[in-house]
């Protein structure tokens, strides 16, 4: 239960005064349904107002607050601007510039004669003051007391920061005095202020880093506190040793040896493996490095101590892959390997929950599916998460409830992550990297071209088919919607199916699950030669003959997803090629995206760039997760507070006297209010 000192935080947003349907709208665009999401909505610049009796050419360029009197009234004819011309208390002019019609409206906020509070940016028009559209004109009696420095903060249409500012210290009003989470000494050596005061001195300036930073930390330190909970409660679960004989891994006819990276992680596997306590292990790898063989190694373990394993991928067509990769890994081996996603119904589903529940199937893949309710094994000890960002901790726990004693955990990702954000959303694994190619790869030869050159492109693609290649090509991102990606790139199989016929195939996230499957399979066997996609679906096809991507658009991607794209090429000896196909209205960012994934294939580089230039919440896909992203943390104050609440957690847990004493109490009060839910889960679980 949350505690009632945070009852007044959580609740509805319209429990604020003034807050109507009209103002719940833009509120709602901004995701602040509660008062809890208006106090964290925190402000990210400001605006140094000068209060002036009388204008000042020399003000020219600043901010002011000024008393004055409106004159006279000029609008333009159509949608030219009306101006306002008014005189301060010594009958110097300034025009109040609106543009867009609004003569009635700017009449209504001055109206001749009566004097109003003016507040906005003064500028020099040729010889004349204006000020365009000020940010407020009140009446004398309603201007109240301004403060020097305004916070500016996000807005959505429809909402001005003077009014996110009122409805900030409405929700601070409700904020109650909180018992300190922070270890004593840290407080005083940071010279923090206490929670509440930190709120109330960012609202009121946004330049008070000492408060700013103070907040971040009790957000990342709430996270750390959940991961350390999280970990505690998983170790002291009773798992149960595994010990292989090494007869099917021996089995196993590979036609390469493992690199000396893969050996190094299988060892670590290994004696994970052999503890009672539960392995919670993440293994980061780039693609194609071989973590899916690793995988199989730790599986095949399971399966020689006589239990069962169960291998979860985030989408339909990752979990049909690996099957066919394990499949063709394991022929001749004594494994029985079944797969099961939400597409498998009737006989077919019957058969495989009754294979698992008897212990026929020694090996089951499949998507989320293979957690529901439904599903029950006869001995599951051990699980691997394939794509571990797209689960959060909520669903592992959920897959761990399905055995007898707890499961051990292998979590996969090809997604390199930095080690900042390692230690944030996997504080509680331990962490293996495949840092090394199997022999035989080919670096990905990455060239940026213009979009000018499109019809270039298709030339070299024809020539490239001619010579029995196949290639992908990426259609570009438009916006945050399926409907407008899908139209871009049916388009774009159009014009490819005009010069090379049914050789095309597309592949959207909209196409039902067999579909999809048809389209891809047809490419795997080489009777198309290219495959147009979106992004939504994870091209996640295993083609070595595929050597070319063509990637449109490449600067409206994120560089982590641009380094998964790539890796769809490369897959067997020959030569690789990627072209990212830019606009010629570059950003800063985007040319240095481009730059960095034309000079280097290392995608823990790329990964630790990437965070730099677009922050923490969006690179680790916490859309699809659902865990909380970072709300005031920036990166930079992630970098240095991550480590520093990482021990305060562990103190708090380990010497503190955990969440039973004074501070453990005050620490239960913070996940809630950071809304930490795993831990918080833990809590109501005992």
């Amino acid at each position: 239960m949350r505690p009632d000192i945070l009852n007044p935080l959580f609740a509805e947003v319209t429990a604020l005064k003034g807050i109507g349907p009209g103002l719940a709208m833009p509120l709602d665009k901004l995701g602040l349904s509660r008062v809890v999401d208006v106090l964290f909505h925190l402000p990210t610049g400001w605006i140094d107002r000068v209060a002036r009796d009388e204008l000042d050419m020399a003000d020219a360029g600043r901010t002011i607050v000024i008393t004055l009197t409106a004159r006279e009234y000029r609008s333009s004819t159509g949608r030219g601007p009306t101006r306002v011309h008014a005189a301060d208390a010594r009958g110097n002019i300034v025009s109040l510039v609106y543009f867009g019609g609004h003569s009635g409206w700017a009449k209504k906020l001055a109206p001749i004669g009566e004097p109003r509070r003016v507040s906005g940016r003064l500028e020099l028009y040729g010889q004349e003051l204006q000020i365009v559209h000020p940010d407020y004109v009140l009446p004398l009696d309603e201007a109240g007391e301004q403060p020097e420095r305004e916070a500016i903060y996000p807005l959505s249409e429809g909402l001005t920061s003077r009014r996110m500012g009122q409805l900030a210290a409405q929700a601070l009003e409700r904020a109650p005095e909180l018992p300190e989470w922070i270890e004593p000494g840290l407080l005083a050596k940071r010279g923090w202020p206490g929670w509440r005061d930190a709120m109330a001195r960012v609202h009121a300036d946004p330049s008070d880093m000492v408060a700013r930073e103070r907040l971040a930390y009790d957000e990342v330190f709430a996270n750390q506190l959940a991961l350390t909970l999280v970990r505690q409660s998983s170790r002291a679960r009773r798992g149960r040793a595994l010990t292989g004989d090494a007869r099917l891994r021996d089995a196993l006819k590979l036609p390469y040896s493992l690199t000396g990276a893969q050996v190094r992680v299988v060892s670590e596997i290994e004696g994970d493996l052999a503890q009672a306590q539960p392995m919670l292990r993440l293994l980061q790898g780039d693609v194609g490095s071989g973590k899916t063989l690793v995988a199989t190694m730790a599986l095949l373990l399971a399966v020689e101590a006589g239990a069962q394993g169960a291998l979860l991928a985030p989408t339909e067509i990752l979990a049909r892959q690996h099957y066919e990769t394990l499949r063709r890994l394991l022929a001749g081996v004594p494994v029985e390997v079944a797969i099961l996603t939400g597409r498998d119904k009737g006989k077919v589903r019957e058969a495989t929950l009754m294979g698992l529940a008897s212990g026929a199937i020694d090996i089951l893949i499949g998507t989320h599916a293979i957690f529901q309710e439904a599903v029950s094994y006869k001995d599951l000890a051990l699980v691997v998460v394939d794509e571990q960002h797209r689960f959060g901790v909520a669903q592992r726990m959920m897959l761990q409830a399905k055995a007898k004693a707890a499961p051990h955990l292998l979590a996969m990702t090809a997604t390199p992550i930095p080690r900042t954000l390692t230690l944030a959303n996997y504080g509680e694994m331990d962490v293996s990297q495949i840092d090394e190619m199997p022999p035989g790869r080919q670096p990905i030869e990455t060239r940026v071209i213009s979009e000018d050159r499109l019809s270039e492109m298709v030339d070299a693609l024809a020539r490239h088919l001619s010579d029995g290649g196949q290639a992908y090509w990426v259609c570009p991102l438009v916006e945050e919607s399926e409907k407008t990606d899908l139209a871009a790139a049916e388009a774009r199989a159009e014009t490819l199916r005009a010069r090379f016929g049914d050789r095309v195939g597309l592949v959207h996230g909209r196409m039902k699950g067999p579909e999809k499957d048809a389209v891809m399979e047809a490419f795997a066997a080489g009777r198309t030669g290219v495959l147009v996609a979106t992004t939504v679906i994870e091209v996640g096809v295993d083609v070595p003959n595929a050597t070319l991507i063509v990637i449109e658009a490449a600067d409206r991607f994120g560089l982590a997803q641009l380094h998964q794209l790539r890796g769809r090429v490369g897959r067997g000896s020959g030569r690789s090629i990627c072209l990212l196909i830019r606009g010629n209205a570059l950003s800063e960012t985007s040319r240095a995206r481009l730059a960095l994934m034309r000079e280097t294939n290392d995608g823990f580089r790329i990964a630790e760039e990437d965070l730099r230039l677009r922050g923490s919440g969006e690179l680790l896909g916490t859309k699809q997760s659902g865990e909380a992203a970072f709300r005031i943390a920036t990166p930079e104050m992630l970098n240095e507070l991550l480590p520093i609440a990482t021990d305060d957690a562990r103190l708090l847990i380990d010497r503190d006297g955990g969440l039973s004493a004074d501070r453990g109490q005050a620490a239960r009060t913070a996940l809630y209010l950071f809304e930490r839910d795993a831990g918080v889960a833990l809590l109501r679980s005992g």
